[in-house]
């Protein structure tokens, strides 16, 4: 804990009752972190109180505080200005930072006899021509790909003329997305034409490319030349395409932006997807450190993100509210010169571009992680529905199974991020009764689990009875979690615990906890989640009594053959593992079992193989 805590309070209580900016600095007075306040005297002595009320990320800010200036403003508009001016002065640890490294993107042609179309980040040939600058190099290679599928135009690193005729074309030409130049076949001004039309349609005059192909293809139709008109026709075609999957992008026209943010314990991801006139036209995603995001992050991103010399556009879309959102939609309706509108979307198709957004976030942390999006998003939602402390990367599940209180048996289960780690699933047969207790057999299994995981806690192992699980969900409901929490507690075991409860037709409705149900089937991924956890728990339990409940069934079969109990039972079906394999046993195999002696083993064949067996 920060030893200068009471001073700085004392400090941070003497402060005006004013807006303004504050900056925090460590010990060799490195500005660390810089807010603004509606009230400075409130709002800066919150962070030297009760370090209980704070997120981890606060508490860890606060500890490398030794001292804090502040500025004085007019108004928290002001202040919110002034912070953002001296974030991207200062770049502070604990803020939200963008670097402005998006440079700009150009279109390259190159200037050779047989000319080559590409995108690039720079000009980095003198003989060359460039369309461009543009500040989307998503764009810009969007179109590049299109402009040389539509045209037919080579893609690989071949040269010519130098290269026709050598080598046996790509599967481009194959696939009729390369006129094949490699082959001989097309000529030089035939090629020189679909650049100059793949060019223009780069120009952006689609219009213009599309009259220009009718009236070839109508020439040539005429003129019988029919292999050239279909030709133009699949060109004409492949450009209405591109556009009429452009146009179903976005319905309204608008310039609009959509930001969304996607977390797990160690990153954060921001997501934008860029909307004008109705056609996405560019898409970024931002990672930042857990650790060191202090607080508000949308409204401290924005501010620098469009104090990047990025175009401010009529709406701005959000996935969630935030602090300061009616100040930032003033300032960037100042920024702009005319109104924007900051919005959360409820419904339509502004909903639809946020979810859209989300997922793009999900699946950018996915690739950072190496682990599939839905399951990190359905982690990061169950973490927040719970409330729990950590993401739930490794989770155990238990269940009970039994036949009328006999063959007593639990189930274990474990899911790591979010899939099924079938080598750390476990089974219990139930030792401390007999008959029916559901909850007697929970206390059993829990208080066996812990007690092996307390004698091998300190070996820090990855999964097995040696790790603490992140969350434990049983098959069962308030009663079921009542019991566990007793023995956890015991234990000294701190383990967040909830119950899965189904509903009249056995599939899963809510979670439940110490208190209330939690309803989940709202969140989609989460239910999904915990679906397939509670069905594969209850498989794998039952599926285990079934096993023990056949077995003690051959077992008595067994029995009935006079002189063997249950003991050579068991020996038996040890060694043959069923009945048939018994059965078309021959004494002397019979006799290699452990207390199977020849004449038991005569009873044995006989019983099976006897005139008298049915």
């Amino acid at each position: 804990m920060n030893e200068k805590l009471h001073i700085l309070r004392e400090k941070s209580m003497k402060l005006p009752m004013t807006p303004g900016v504050y900056i925090m600095k460590n010990k060799q007075e490195k500005i660390i972190y810089i807010g603004k306040a509606k009230k400075l005297k409130n709002r800066v002595s919150q962070y030297f109180g009760s370090q209980n009320k704070h997120s981890i990320k606060v508490r860890k800010m606060v500890e490398n505080v030794d001292d804090f200036d502040y500025i004085l403003t007019d108004s928290e508009f002001e202040a919110l200005v002034l912070e953002a001016s001296l974030i991207k002065q200062n770049q502070p640890k604990y803020n939200i930072l963008l670097k402005d490294d998006k440079g700009y993107s150009y279109i390259k042609i190159t200037n050779e006899p047989y000319r080559k179309i590409s995108a690039v980040l720079q000009k980095d040939d003198e003989n060359a021509d460039y369309i461009g600058p543009f500040t989307s190099s998503y764009s810009v290679k969007q179109s590049v790909d299109e402009a040389n599928k539509i045209f037919r135009l080579p893609q690989c690193n071949k040269s010519f003329p130098r290269d026709i005729n050598k080598g046996r074309p790509c599967l481009n030409f194959h696939i009729n997305r390369c006129m094949g130049v490699c082959t001989g076949k097309t000529s030089k001004a035939e090629y020189d034409e679909a650049v100059k039309d793949a060019i223009d349609f780069l120009n952006g005059d689609i219009s213009k490319i599309i009259r220009d192909l009718k009236n070839k293809m109508n020439t040539c139709s005429e003129n019988l030349d029919f292999e050239n008109a279909v030709k133009y026709r699949d060109r004409i075609r492949a450009i209405e395409n591109m556009q009429s999957k452009q146009k179903v992008v976005s319905e309204s026209g608008e310039s609009k932006d959509v930001f969304a943010v996607a977390t797990t314990d160690e990153n954060i991801c921001i997501a934008v997807l860029r909307f004008e006139k109705g056609k996405l036209c560019d898409s970024e995603h931002f990672f930042f450190d857990s650790e060191k995001t202090v607080e508000n992050i949308r409204c401290n991103f924005l501010i620098q993100y469009y104090g990047m010399n990025r175009v401010v556009p009529n709406k701005v879309y959000v996935d969630d509210t935030f602090e300061d959102m009616d100040l930032l939609e003033q300032h960037l309706t100042n920024v702009r010169g005319k109104k924007c509108v900051v919005t959360i979307p409820q419904r339509g198709e502004g909903l639809k571009l946020v979810n859209m957004c989300r997922e793009n976030a999900y699946e950018k942390l996915a690739q950072k992680k190496g682990k599939q999006s839905g399951t990190i998003k359905a982690l990061e939602e169950l973490k927040l529905l719970l409330a729990l402390p950590k993401t739930p990367e490794y989770i155990e599940s238990y269940d009970i199974s039994h036949t009328g209180g006999e063959d007593n048996v639990a189930g274990m289960i474990v899911f790591k991020n979010g899939r099924p780690l079938k080598r750390a699933y476990r089974t219990f047969n139930i030792k401390s009764f007999t008959g029916q207790d559901d909850y007697g057999s929970m206390r059993e299994v829990i208080s066996r689990r812990f007690n092996e995981y307390l004698k091998c806690k300190d070996e820090n192992m990855e999964e097995g009875f040696g790790k603490l699980p992140d969350l434990i969900l049983l098959d069962g409901g308030k009663g079921q979690v009542s019991v566990v929490r007793e023995v956890l507690d015991k234990m000294g075991i701190d383990v967040p615990l909830f119950g899965m409860v189904k509903d009249s037709k056995h599939k899963t409705r809510a979670i439940t906890g110490d208190g209330g149900e939690i309803a989940i089937n709202s969140t989609r991924s989460v239910f999904t989640l915990v679906s397939e956890i509670q069905e594969e728990v209850h498989r794998f339990s039952v599926g285990f009594h079934h096993k023990k409940h056949t077995k003690r069934g051959l077992e008595l079969s067994l029995t009935k053959i006079d002189g063997i109990g249950e003991k050579k039972a068991k020996e038996l079906l040890k060694v043959f593992k069923t009945i048939k394999n018994i059965k078309d046993a021959t004494v002397t195999d019979l006799q290699q079992v452990k207390g199977i002696n020849k004449e038991l083993a005569e009873k044995i064949y006989n019983y099976y193989n006897g005139e008298n067996n049915d």
